[in-house]
């Protein structure tokens, strides 16, 4: 993880900055290392399925939808910790060769239209989420679970994604003051 006082060290940034970028950092942190392991959940949910067709000849119906769950939470809640160590996608064609601070104005901007996206996103979710609790709703399958644990999971997902992104953004603001990491 990170060393926080490296990245503020000379930039003279407001406690509470630090403060907010060291505690976001160490929840998702920890987060992303717990959510890393929840492939193995996936694919322990995949294998009973297999197991029990074959060996029981009765589906287990409710195999294929959980594992759909436990891959959206796995995704939604492993995005965090992915934004935090920069794993994300970017066209490194010009973007290697650019100075730590243009590195920074580019990410500012960028991280500008994250922060505006994942609002969109957590509101619409928490829209939906609302509607599912209100409504009873459930997957129209045989087992017919209930929606609304996956959308709360996927809203607090996109929380987290959201504080990470402001963490980021605080962060390339200290790179843009001068901060030397």
């Amino acid at each position: 993880m990170l060393e926080i006082e490296e990245i503020f060290k000379t930039a003279d940034m407001h406690p509470f900055a630090v403060g907010y970028v060291r505690v976001v950092d160490r929840i998702n942190y920890y987060i992303g290392r717990v959510m890393m392991y929840g492939v193995f959940a996936i694919v322990g949910i995949l294998l009973w399925s297999t197991i029990s067709k074959a060996l029981f000849v009765v589906p287990a119906f409710w195999t294929l939808e959980v594992a759909q769950f436990a891959l959206a939470a796995y995704y939604i809640m492993g995005g965090p910790y992915s934004i935090q160590l920069g794993a994300n996608v970017r066209m490194d064609l010009f973007y290697g060769n650019w100075s730590l601070r243009k590195r920074a104005w580019f990410d500012s901007f960028t991280i500008l239209l994250l922060i505006l996206y994942l609002g969109v996103l957590l509101y619409g979710g928490i829209e939906s989420t609302s509607y599912s609790l209100e409504y009873g709703e459930r997957n129209p399958s045989l087992w017919r679970p209930y929606i609304w644990p996956v959308k709360a999971m996927m809203c607090f997902g996109f929380f987290l994604m959201l504080l990470q992104a402001i963490s980021e953004l605080i962060k390339d603001i200290a790179r843009l003051r001068g901060a030397t990491a």
